[in-house]
Formats: structure tokens, C-alpha cells, sequence
């Protein structure tokens, strides 16, 4: 076998492989006499099919087979002779095989991993964030949990922020419709950010049985590309502006959160501990999203081009599941433009290589012990926590997510190590994002 490589530009490579068709021809005739010995055809006795009819019967598909086989530990053997570390998947192009050749050529294009080392981070200020849960933490909560459970009653008064209001309306741009910029009778709950903010505004005042028109300018960012940031009029009619009644914190309130009794002070711990586990994990999320970015900035490199658009397609099938556990029905050809998760997915892959560098120059694999200890933290949410953690035990490869958060933490605390980590006081509000 003979390979040369040559560097295309950047991260790509190209290997022209060259492999002596005698090796393969010996290889078919081996495979072919081998199905000779257990072929079963009309007129011979097993194992007495004379080589040419099994040749005449299977000799393209073994040779496909061969090539095939031949192509992939060749191009493995001179990947590993040029100690290459192969990104994605390679483009493989035989060449046609000329009268009287001797060898069986191909070429193959691929990336390679980039070669970098991680940047120095001991600069680099990482706020510790830190936030204890109160009664007036479980207040809130209780409330937003109201909220989400009030009823609500028509009213004859001009709508105000939390009120749910009924509109019709039909919106154009240069006076012709648009597409979605109609409804009959939608509903919506003024200040929870479905319509867009301005939209919104000229809603609020309106009595039931009033029409408006008004204009309105599309955000420049807009998901809708077609209507982004051009100016498009709306007409628009209100039939019912309705208050929120929002239910007492009582027994009946407790029961509908889980508690049996009705116990309302056995209702607020319950809230409290479940409130308490969610902050750890944002207050973990917002730590670790800062020493993610710190790592980003400090260590600039060349992502593999194979790799992104991978990771693109993951984070487009991702997408399509998050909508149809929603209930927004999702077909096989509904467009997701790539260029929408260009930018997350090379930060997932430019992190994902750094990570790797720092996990295995820093030896912070994640350790057996650490991966029980966090399966058992998150089977606590459940009503059987012993249960879920076998569950987790039965199939190794259920526990990889879990190893992978692992990892994070370790890169996490070694960073935090590292870097100018100094302890911060967050409120709940901005952890929670409620100022948004």
C-alpha cells in the first residue's frame, strides 16, 4: 500500500491511497471459494458448485464487499501511519480502474483535529454566585404558581397588564396580508411576552366590542425572515377583556400541589426543598456558564467545519423534538434553517475540544463514585428513588449524560482553582430571570 497526504487548507486533508490489485483479486478468489463450500444451488451437490457458476452468481457482490473492506482498513492503516486524527466523517473517491492498472486507487478528503493548547485563564475574574432560599423566596414562587392557576372572569373595563384578552386582527405590509398576520379570536394574557411588545402596548386601554388600527415595526430580528424589520399596519377588535381570580393559599391550593392533608405549612417545606434543589442547579449553571466562556475566550481555535455541521444537525433534530413535546405538530420537511444553529454549534464543538483537552491534561475524568453520587441527586426529585437509580444502572450508556455533567463540574472546580474566583450575592429575581 502506498498513501500521500496533502494539506488542502486549514484543517483539511486529502490521502491518495494506492493498493495492489493482486491483494484484492487474492481476497475475492478466497471469498469465493469459501461460499463454494456452502453454496446451495439448483443442480449441485452442497459444496461441488464449480468455482465459475459461484463466481458468475456473487462475484460483483464480493467484489463490491472487498473494495469496500479494503478501502476502510487502508485508509485506517494510512491514517494511522501519518498519525492523523481524523474529524467526521471522510469523502472517499475511487478511480476508475484502467486496463492493465496494478493498483487500486482512491483519494480521500477529510479534517483533522486542530492541534491548540488551552489559554491561560488565571486572569480571568469567575463570580462565585450565591443565593439563600427564604420565606420571601417561597413567596414569590407561591404566587407564580397562582398565576399559572387563575381563572379568569370577563370584565366592562379597559384592559391591564395579566389581563387575558380575545382579539381579532389582520396585519399588511404595503396593504397586502401576510402570512400568520391574521387570527380570529386569539387569546392572550397581556405582559407574558407571547405578542410582541409593541403590539402588546396598543392593546392595553382597549375595552371589549372596541377596533383599533395602528402601525407597527418588525424587529430587525424577527424569527419571521419575510417580515423582519419592515413596517406593517394591524386592525384589530377586542371581544373580551377578562381579569385573572387567582386562588387562596389554602388546603384546596395545597391538595392541587401534592399535599394530601391540605397541611399548608406542610405545603410551604415542600416548596422550599424543591425550590432550594432548583437554585443549586442555576446557581451551577451560572458558574459554569462563566468559566465555559472564560476557557472560549482565552483559547481561540479553528473548530473542524465536518464537526459543526453535525452538531448542527443535532441541535435541528433537537429542536423538532422540543416542538413536538409541545404539541406543535412538526413534519419531516419542515425547514430549519442551518444557518439558525451555526452559532451554538460551534461553540458546543469548540467547547467540546477544549474540555477534552483539559480533562485529559488535567486527569479530571469523572470517577465512579462522583457519577453515583449525582445519579442519586437527581433521582431524589422522584417518588422512588432507589428505583431510578437502578434504572440508571441497568444500561451503562443511560449514565453518559450523567458522566458528562460530572466532567463539567470537575473542569468547573479546577477552573475556579485557577482563576480569580470571588463570592457574589445574586437575587432570586435575576437568577430565576424574572426581571426579564
Amino acid at each position: 500500500m502506498q498513501a500521500n497526504l496533502e494539506t488542502l487548507s486549514g484543517l483539511e486533508r486529502r490521502l491518495s491511497v494506492a493498493v495492489p490489485l493482486a491483494d484484492i483479486e487474492t481476497e475475492v478468489q478466497s471469498r469465493l471459494k469459501h461460499i463454494g463450500r456452502t453454496a446451495k444451488m439448483p443442480g449441485f451437490r452442497p459444496g461441488k458448485v464449480p468455482l465459475k457458476v459461484v463466481q458468475q452468481q456473487y462475484g460483483a457482490q464480493v467484489r463490491q464487499e472487498v473494495l469496500g473492506a479494503t478501502l476502510e482498513k487502508s485508509f485506517g492503516d494510512a491514517v494511522r501511519q501519518q498519525n492523523l486524527k481524523v474529524a467526521g466523517y471522510p469523502k472517499f473517491e475511487p478511480a476508475q480502474v484502467a486496463e492493465g492498472a496494478v493498483d487500486f486507487q482512491y483519494s480521500a478528503t477529510f479534517e483533522v483535529y486542530p492541534e491548540f493548547r488551552v489559554g491561560d485563564i488565571s486572569g480571568k475574574i469567575i463570580d462565585r454566585v450565591a443565593l439563600e432560599v427564604g420565606d420571601a423566596e417561597v413567596d414569590k414562587t407561591l404566587e407564580i404558581m397562582r398565576k399559572q392557576r387563575a381563572t379568569y372572569d370577563a370584565i366592562d373595563r379597559p384592559a391591564q397588564k395579566e389581563d387575558r384578552m380575545k382579539i381579532s386582527y389582520k396585519g399588511t405590509i404595503d396593504g397586502v396580508a401576510f402570512e400568520g398576520g391574521a387570527a380570529d379570536n386569539q387569546s392572550a394574557v397581556l405582559g407574558e411576552g407571547r405578542l410582541l411588545p409593541d403590539f402588546e402596548k396598543n392593546l392595553e386601554g382597549m375595552k371589549a366590542g372596541e377596533s383599533k388600527g395602528f402601525d407597527l415595526k418588525f424587529p430587525d430580528d424577527y424569527h419571521g425572515k419575510e417580515v423582519a424589520g419592515k413596517s406593517a399596519r394591524f386592525e384589530v377588535t377586542v371581544s373580551e377583556v377578562a381579569a385573572p381570580i387567582m386562588p387562596a393559599v389554602d388546603a384546596a391550593f395545597a391538595k392541587t400541589l401534592g399535599v394530601e392533608d391540605g397541611d399548608v405549612a406542610k405545603m410551604r417545606a415542600e416548596v422550599k426543598t424543591n425550590l432550594e434543589r432548583e437554585v443549586k442547579l442555576r446557581l451551577k449553571a451560572k458558574t459554569k456558564d462563566q468559566v465555559m466562556q472564560a476557557l472560549l475566550d482565552a483559547t481561540p481555535l479553528d473548530a473542524p467545519k465536518s464537526l459543526i455541521q453535525m452538531e448542527i444537525q443535532t441541535l435541528q433534530n433537537m429542536a423538532r423534538e422540543n416542538l413536538a413535546a409541545r404539541g406543535i405538530p412538526v413534519k419531516d420537511d419542515m425547514p430549519m434553517p442551518p444557518d439558525v444553529f451555526e452559532a451554538q454549534a460551534q461553540r458546543r464543538v469548540s467547547l467540546g475540544l477544549i474540555l477534552g483537552e483539559v480533562v485529559r491534561a488535567h486527569s479530571l475524568h469523572a470517577r465512579p463514585e462522583q457519577v453515583r453520587a449525582a445519579v442519586e441527586l437527581q433521582a431524589q426529585s422522584y417518588e422512588h428513588p432507589q428505583e431510578v437509580v437502578k434504572w440508571f444502572y441497568q444500561q451503562p450508556e443511560r449514565l453518559r449524560d450523567i458522566e458528562s455533567v460530572v466532567l463539567e463540574e470537575n473542569v468547573v472546580e479546577w477552573a475556579l482553582g485557577v482563576a480569580k474566583a470571588q463570592d457574589k450575592t445574586i437575587t432570586f429575581d435575576e437568577l430565576m430571570g424574572y426581571n426579564k
